[in-house]
């Protein structure tokens, strides 16, 4: 997979195929809730996995049952391939 920052009409297409996720700056972001904190830790150690297979990690912010995700490619500094991949395997897990 190329490793370069999408154009922003290349992300306007791409966009839409991520389901709630939505653009902020140059990241990609999606909250969810859990019924209680274990589930929502769960979900994170879930996404971990994802993330260190792929060799690519997000920003994870937790408050007890709600779970902020951010993508971004940060050594490039912006949005790349990775991270609407990432999005797509994050999703298939919830």
């Amino acid at each position: 997979m190329a490793r370069k920052v999408l154009p922003p009409d290349e992300i306007a297409k791409r966009l839409p195929s991520l389901r709630a996720w939505s653009l902020n700056g140059d990241r990609l972001e999606r909250s969810w809730t859990f019924p209680d904190f274990a589930e929502a830790l769960a979900f994170i150690n879930r996404v971990g996995v994802l993330a260190e297979t792929a060799d690519h990690h997000p920003d994870i912010h937790n408050s007890w049952n709600r779970v902020t995700l951010s993508l971004t490619t940060h050594d490039l500094g912006g949005l790349t391939e990775w991270d609407f991949e990432l999005a797509k395997k994050i999703d298939a897990i919830h």
